[in-house]
């Protein structure tokens, strides 16, 4: 795989996904929609800017994608100056994007008509696993075209599969999603209880950390949820955003998912409160309010 790597979104996760390719010697151009953060990046990495997408895409191998939603997705790839303006042929967009398997099957077809590639690629593991570069890294695409960046993305990622072909990775993210919101929930009311009963909670999930209700969650969330420290990574706001399509999809392929949607109204509930900013772990807050 060449070199040349063009990177769009630089926000929580794609600031340090960027760093790690740039740290590993290949040649990377960034964009970012605030520039300053792209000044900030080219600060602590070397690389360049550019002032557009179509501009960071233009004569790169490989384009990667890293914003908030479809609406934005389809801004940066299909606008009058977004990347496909000037991918070239043979080149991959490769989306870190949470969103819609709609959208990546969409984006898959508008680079094969450009005879370019695709592969949506959402991202699990944070803040804290993209810095760490040991993010969970689930890809949609043909398999030859997987295999060709796999050693680009294993920079950033510590397991790196291929799903299926086009929307794959979004739906196995999807899959994610709902795990996680179901277990947010329950560490919370566990936590609440643990409280309740006048237990030493650090004590007990030092416990049964080790047996099966046991968690990554758990082990690295519990801490904070006592201390009432919700700025820890993933936003109410994108967590909202990412169950929504969760169940826009659970009504398109027949799977009914009481938890999520009941979560999902917790997390409105936060919001409401003003912590749309807080981690998905301010669900404690909410029940203990």
């Amino acid at each position: 795989m060449s070199t040349r790597v063009a990177f769009i979104g630089l926000g929580t996760m794609g600031y340090p996904m960027a760093g790690h390719l740039a740290r590993a010697g290949l040649t990377v151009t960034v964009y970012n929609r605030t520039t300053n953060r792209a000044q900030q990046w080219l600060a602590d990495f070397p690389g360049q800017q550019a002032a557009t997408p179509q501009e960071a895409a233009h004569d790169a191998d490989l384009v990667c994608l890293c914003v908030g939603n479809d609406d934005d997705l389809r801004q940066v790839t299909l606008g009058d100056r977004g990347a496909l303006q000037s991918l070239k042929p043979g080149a991959v967009l490769v989306d870190h994007t949470t969103a819609s398997a709609a959208m990546a099957r969409e984006l898959a077809q508008a680079c094969k008509d450009r005879g370019s590639h695709f592969i949506d690629a959402p991202v699990s593991g944070g803040q804290q696993g993209a810095e760490n570069g040991q993010l969970s890294i689930m890809c949609g695409g043909e398999e030859a075209v997987f295999e060709r960046i796999n050693p680009v993305l294993a920079h950033y990622g510590k397991a790196i599969s291929l799903m299926g072909p086009a929307g794959s990775g979004q739906l196995a993210k999807m899959v994610n999603q709902i795990c996680v919101a179901g277990l947010v929930e329950a560490l919370a009311e566990g936590v609440a209880f643990a409280e309740n009963a006048g237990l030493d909670a650090q004590k007990v999930f030092a416990v049964i950390s080790q047996g099966a209700a046991g968690s990554w969650q758990m082990v690295n969330r519990h801490q904070s949820m006592l201390d009432d420290h919700y700025d820890h990574g993933f936003a109410v706001d994108w967590m909202r955003k990412d169950l929504d399509i969760c169940l826009a999809e659970a009504v398109r392929n027949g799977t009914p998912l009481p938890v999520t949607r009941q979560v999902n109204d917790f997390y409105r509930e936060i919001q409401a409160m003003g912590g749309g900013r807080w981690d998905t772990s301010s669900l404690l807050r909410r029940l203990l309010k």
